[in-house]
């Protein structure tokens, strides 16, 4: 496909994407209008295209760190698995219909692989983090969903993808210590929510394998097609669990809460369809480790929104915890080396923006 063409596939934030290569010197200089007839619409181009790149940065940072104030407030009332089935199922039928429509026809290798990842990142992934939030706060939520980077690298180092340096194993000491507080804040007011906190940590685990592996997969190359087809297959899944665990006849329809709805609406179109163009069309203008300084800033903006909207409780030691885990994960990424072996595919170092981090 034309995509192909245009450059390479990255994952960045969870979501594979063609980030295009430069064009050569002479085209650019052949595209550049001539300057004395055209400064003036230059100018107002100009303009336009920095209010649109802050609007989209402003939808990758607040949206996607808002989501996990959104899936509380959706959890209220509707069941997680139903809730996350729901989502899934309209955000994935939009992006399957939107590659359709460029010309996007999946094999059946491609649903496979499709399966494999909608069950890690979606199923388990999604699922725990939606039904975990019924019993800990959203801004707790997302700290410990920013843990993936570090599992990454424990699973790449135990398939001999990567080594852990002197940075890396700081990095990895430090995010313990922050989940470590957490926990122990958490346990200290609500002795039983022990298994929500590891059902959490259950799916960034469950991420993190999705994207060690992914690279192993038949995955399509369209960017849309590859987020698509995980999405469809994990919304089938978390449905048919819903089915089998009882929700959707504990689902009291009539009774559904306006938070609820809006939650669920919200996590639809501006989670899924609006912060996802946002953040394709932000990979084709600036450089792809510039969009991903998103993973950083969305747990901060969680424990932020969930403190101002929510009152959910913003302490020294959640303010210390969430300081370690996102110095961990910068020690990790700087700590991060390529071990190159022979018949398998390495993963490459946090410069090339390879790895990637679970958005709610």
């Amino acid at each position: 496909m034309a995509m192909i063409r245009m450059g390479k596939m990255v994952h960045i934030g969870g979501r594979p994407v063609i980030v295009p290569r430069p064009k050569p010197a002479s085209a650019r200089n052949m595209s550049l209008p001539n300057k004395s007839s055209q400064n003036k619409s230059s100018q107002n181009k100009a303009k336009s295209d920095a209010v649109l790149l802050a609007l989209a940065f402003v939808a990758i940072y607040v949206i996607w760190g808002s989501t996990y104030l959104a899936i509380r407030y959706a959890v209220e009332t509707i069941p997680p698995l139903v809730t996350a089935g729901i989502r899934l199922s309209i955000a994935g039928s939009i992006m399957l219909a939107w590659a359709w429509w460029r010309g996007f026809r999946p094999t059946r290798e491609q649903w496979v692989a499709g399966l494999a990842l909608g069950a890690l990142f979606f199923l388990i992934g999604h699922g725990s983090l939606h039904w975990a939030e019924q019993y800990v706060g959203s801004g707790l939520a997302a700290l410990l969903i920013a843990t993936e980077p570090m599992f990454i690298l424990v699973l790449a180092w135990m398939i001999g993808q990567q080594r852990i340096s002197l940075l890396s194993a700081l990095g990895l000491g430090l995010g313990v210590v922050g989940v470590a507080m957490l926990a122990g804040a958490e346990l200290t007011v609500k002795g039983s929510n022990l298994w929500a906190l590891l059902a959490v940590l259950l799916g960034s685990l469950s991420w993190a394998f999705g994207v060690v592996i992914s690279p192993r997969l038949k995955l399509p190359s369209d960017a849309l097609g590859r987020t698509a087809l995980p999405m469809i297959c994990g919304a089938a899944l978390l449905l048919i669990a819903a089915g089998v665990t009882g929700e959707f006849q504990q689902t009291h329809w009539a009774n559904i809460s306006l938070h609820s709805i809006f939650g669920l609406g919200y996590l639809i179109v501006f989670g899924s369809v609006v912060a996802f163009t946002a953040y394709t069309w932000l990979l084709q203008r600036v450089p792809p480790a510039l969009v991903a300084t998103h993973t950083y800033a969305n747990p901060v903006v969680a424990v932020l929104l969930g403190w101002f909207v929510a009152h959910e409780p913003l302490t020294m030691r959640v303010v210390l915890a969430s300081i370690a885990i996102l110095g961990a994960i910068v020690l990790i990424r700087r700590g991060e080396r390529v071990v190159v072996i022979k018949g398998v595919e390495a993963i490459p170092p946090a410069a090339d923006i390879q790895s990637s981090e679970e958005c709610a």
